[in-house]
């Protein structure tokens, strides 16, 4: 299943594809022509590829999982988890926090997900650089959104899509006074990006740095109430 963002992406680039066939065929010789042809075609594979968007059962996991003493916390992007450490955030919470990174390379999914069921209290876009995401300094240096979730228990979640060296365009659906589900979309970083989450220090952390994750699936965080 291809995702809405790629939909008109690669109508565009079969059409220019296609048109750049036409005129190599013309111009050069024959052999050049189907060499180019063919890395013509790996290409454009490769972004269907890029803008897939498997199917996913979120609900029931999440139903199997359920439990009035604790918040599950799910990884809101497909990736490696980049790294795990206490800090200061002071956008929104201004506290301390334990900070989870994942980081997308182009090879991944990149349909970003709610880690946490609640209402949206906070959506901020902020302009910025493009330095690689997995540096520390690209967390807030770089394009980035910020994004909280209350939860139905009063815990605030925040979490942030951080454009990359190759991601030039970060898309949010978040609303906010929105009432989310865990495990819907609320964003796509267009090749290779980051995503933080940003946990109560006596969140218990179930991943480990270096360890790879799937979007909506993969419980990152065990938040007592």
């Amino acid at each position: 299943m291809i995702h809405k963002e790629g939909i008109p992406f690669l109508g565009y680039s079969l059409i220019i594809i296609l048109l750049l066939i036409i005129i190599f065929f013309f111009l050069l010789s024959r052999l050049i022509c189907i060499f180019l042809s063919v890395c013509f075609i790996i290409f454009y594979l490769f972004l269907v590829f890029f803008f897939r968007n498997p199917k996913r059962n979120f609900y029931e996991i999440y139903e199997n999982n359920y439990n009035n003493n604790k918040e599950i916390v799910i990884s809101p992007a497909d990736g490696k988890i980049l790294d795990i450490k206490k800090i200061f955030e002071n956008e929104f919470l201004n506290r301390n926090c334990i900070c989870i990174s994942i980081f997308m390379s182009p090879f991944n999914v990149h349909v970003n997900r709610f880690p946490v069921s609640g209402k949206i209290i906070y959506v901020k876009y902020h302009t910025g650089k493009y330095i690689i995401a997995f540096l520390p300094k690209s967390s807030l240096q770089n394009e980035h959104t910020t994004t909280v979730v209350e939860t139905n228990k009063g815990k605030k979640i925040l979490f942030r899509q951080i454009a990359g060296f190759l991601a030039r365009r970060i898309i949010i659906y978040a609303k906010k006074n929105s009432i989310v589900k865990k495990g819907d979309e609320f964003g796509f970083i267009k090749f290779g990006s980051r995503v933080d989450v940003f946990l109560p220090l006596n969140s218990i952390i179930l991943v480990k740095k270096g360890e790879k994750v799937t979007g909506g699936e993969t419980k990152i965080s065990i938040i007592p109430l």
